[in-house]
């Protein structure tokens, strides 16, 4: 087969695995999405490296959920050096002062993403969400995860210290196809299981409210007449709590 039809292959065969084993643990994260948003709270999300596009990823999203916020430290992200990124995500310490800066509060929650769940900042901003009183939901590859060892003085990987956990099902190495001739394997999907994940919590949580009697604060796209004004009603409740305005 071609490298096209073996990767379409590889990412179909993830996403159904993710449907077939891990719905329960979507349905929990999206009823603590649910009861932030009924409760007030704002839904926080966090990742470092390539990690930092899913957290993103639902934040001011057409047809995702108002009070959902990133927390995008630049020098985590590797939006302007990716290598110095790559050092600092192992660093200890940063994790307390990014949620210091931030004012994570009880009543809100926070979902980690991270693909081998060994590094220090994904896993310290969970313990400290934790110690808090702010629930931790954790996307994360277990089959990777489990294989490496953590680079966190504790000892612990990040399903290890959330409240729950969401397995994308990654393979060791992120990596899916092997090409003749061409001994490093190609075509990651951790990014498009964990974006799958990420949006099936968010509209699990809109369908959760829904069955509440509450209608869910949703995003419309910029680009649909009239979008930007209701958007904008939106903005006014939620101004303060959230970083992007």
């Amino acid at each position: 087969m071609s490298f096209l039809e073996q990767y379409g292959e590889a990412v179909r065969e993830q996403l159904e695995w993710i449907l077939r084993t891990q719905a329960e643990p979507i349905r929990q994260a999206a009823a603590r999405v649910a009861d932030t948003v009924a409760g007030g709270g704002v839904v926080f999300t966090f990742g470092t490296g390539h990690s930092h596009c899913i957290a993103e990823d639902v934040v001011y999203r057409a047809g995702g959920l108002v009070p959902v916020d990133a927390i995008l430290e630049p020098s985590l992200t590797g939006n302007q050096d990716v290598t110095k990124s790559e050092y600092l995500e192992r660093l200890e310490g940063f994790g307390r002062i990014i949620l210091e800066h931030r004012r994570v509060r009880p009543g809100d929650l926070l979902i980690v993403i991270s693909n081998s769940g060994r590094n220090a900042a994904p896993i310290e901003v969970a313990m400290e969400a934790r110690a808090r009183g702010i629930p931790v939901v954790a996307i994360t590859a277990l089959p990777y995860s489990r294989a490496v060892t953590s680079r966190h003085s504790s000892g612990r990987k990040l399903y290890e210290v959330a409240d729950i956990v969401i397995d994308t099902g990654t393979r060791l190495g992120d990596a899916t196809v092997r090409l003749e001739g061409l001994d490093q394997p190609v075509g990651p999907t951790s990014g498009i299981a964990g974006m799958f994940v990420v949006h099936a919590v968010m509209g699990t949580a809109a369908e959760l409210l829904l069955s509440r009697g509450i209608t869910p604060p949703v995003w419309e796209s910029g680009n649909l007449d009239g979008a930007s004004e209701r958007n904008a009603r939106h903005m006014d409740r939620y101004w303060g709590r959230i970083r992007i305005w």
